[in-house]
């Protein structure tokens, strides 16, 4: 018996888990629920981030959370719940499997049958923004070694559990070499560890529009945050609706499972919401706590249910379905196809060994690390890159010397075209003089110039070397 912590959550929400509640125990799921409230009451309450410090407490004794969709109150002040229980238990690997239910489903890819592995914690969703000039605001992409390590070694580790043959990784890293380069750099280092599993980069604009368009090209995709945020919806939604995928959210310790769709809180109360997500959700749940024969049992009975065309109204289609139900009728329809397979869609077979091997993260040696520069940021509202840069000279000690004007990363001086467009953020880069090098004294020192000059400085941005080659970007044009 398995104590899970359940939150049924707004809109759909209550429907829907009781539904996938009463579909698991009826297959015969031993599992224990202790129920907490989650979600747009408790934001009103006064809670902005939705949930109370004794439902934590409930969340991290148990473990395993299967949480319904909730409503974020609209307005500033709310944080996102998800992101939030994420990142506070350390839930970093996001899956997400996306399946053609061909020909029972409409979709224009019937052999479809796809993962989605999504880093879950950082990249552009560490959520750290700064308004800096009147026209400038910037977010901070931070992409980590041990978090590109953890979600590329689970996504291997998957395939290698559940025998799939090949992981696709996607990035941007011909633009952003730094953040997205580390990440394809380590997927190319674990890629070795795993000689059977076909492996392979694209990049993420086109491998987006090839997965759009062919996504039996593909088998487990692995990607950051963001990326995996979005193509994650897309590939679901194309295998047939975002309505019928689950998701898991894995950590070293604890685990979140839950629909991906929202709460639509237009469809509460009707007995209209398809609860297909959450059982899918529920039934990751079931195979991560080792409740693998009552997954499968579960999961062959859905496919047999979508297979003998009983549908809720969102897939409902003349001619496909034989028979539009409510929420708590398609639970029902599910239970009665209990210990039943499918005939045309594959039936599923779970291995009875899930744990993934899944080593904790070991840091590398220190690098060699060395200040090379630093970036001034000015707030200036002029327009002509070789003004300020007259301005900005006054600043230079006798280590570091100005050597470059960016303007939203293009370099607008030295040798900048007239026809560049510029705004109020200006980058200042100053490097050692011939013969020099640089410290941290020499950009205090420069700091204080700019006070002394009515030089707006809005933040700097030390260069670094590290084992001799230079860990920063140079400026579009260079």
């Amino acid at each position: 018996m398995t104590r899970i912590t359940v939150a049924k959550g707004d809109g759909i929400g209550p429907e829907i888990m009781d539904a996938t509640l009463k579909i698991i125990l009826a297959a015969g799921a031993q599992i224990e629920i202790e129920e907490i409230e989650v979600g747009e009451k408790v934001y009103l309450a006064g809670n902005t981030s939705g949930i109370a410090a004794s439902s934590w407490d409930t969340i991290r004794r148990n473990k395993v959370f299967l949480k319904a969709p909730i409503t974020t109150p609209q307005g500033g002040g709310y944080k996102s719940l998800n992101v939030t229980t994420r990142k506070f238990l350390g839930l970093y690997a996001n899956v997400r499997p996306c399946v053609s239910l061909h020909p029972f489903v409409k979709t224009k890819h019937p052999v479809m049958d796809i993962v989605i592995v999504r880093e879950n914690e950082e990249d552009l969703y560490a959520g750290i923004e700064h308004q800096q000039t009147d026209e400038v605001v910037q977010c901070l992409k931070l992409i980590s070694r041990p978090g590109c390590e953890k979600i590329v070694r689970y996504a291997f580790e998957y395939a290698k559990q559940y025998g799939r043959k090949k992981v696709t990784c996607f990035t941007k890293d011909n633009i952003m070499k730094q953040t997205d380069g580390l990440f394809h750099q380590v997927f190319d280092e674990i890629a070795k560890e795993y000689p059977t599993i076909e492996n392979e980069h694209w990049i993420i604009d086109i491998g987006a529009a090839k997965m759009a368009d062919t996504p039996e090209a593909f088998d487990v995709i692995v990607m950051p945050n963001l990326y995996g945020d979005v193509l994650s919806d897309v590939a679901a939604q194309i295998a047939g609706s975002v309505g019928l995928a689950g998701s898991a959210n894995i950590g070293e310790e604890c685990a979140m499972f839950e629909a991906i769709h929202g709460s639509a809180p237009r469809r509460a109360g009707q007995n209209l919401a398809n609860p297909s997500g959450l059982l899918q959700g529920a039934i990751m749940m079931l195979t991560h706590i080792g409740q693998t024969e009552i997954a499968e049992k579960v999961q062959n009975a859905w496919l047999k249910t979508m297979e003998d065309g009983i549908h809720t109204y969102d897939i409902f289609k003349e001619g496909t379905s034989t028979q539009k139900v409510g929420t708590q009728e398609f639970a029902d329809a599910v239970i009665a196809n209990l210990d039943k397979k499918p005939s045309t869609l594959k039936a599923v077979s779970y291995d009875k060994e899930t744990v993934l091997n899944l080593p904790k993260y070991t840091r590398k040696p220190a690098a060699k690390k060395e200040l090379v520069g630093v970036d001034v940021f000015v707030h200036w509202p002029g327009e002509d890159p070789n003004f300020l840069a007259d301005k900005v000279r006054n600043i230079a000690t006798n280590s570091a010397k100005l050597t470059m004007i960016t303007n939203r990363g293009i370099k607008v001086w030295p040798e900048g075209f007239k026809e560049t467009f510029c705004t109020d953020h200006w980058r200042c880069r100053f490097k050692p003089s011939e013969g020099s090098t640089i410290t941290h004294v020499d950009i205090i020192e420069l700091l204080n110039n700019a006070i002394e000059f009515g030089i707006d400085v809005i933040k700097t941005e030390n260069l670094y070397a590290f084992n001799g080659t230079p860990a920063f970007s140079l400026g579009q044009g260079q």
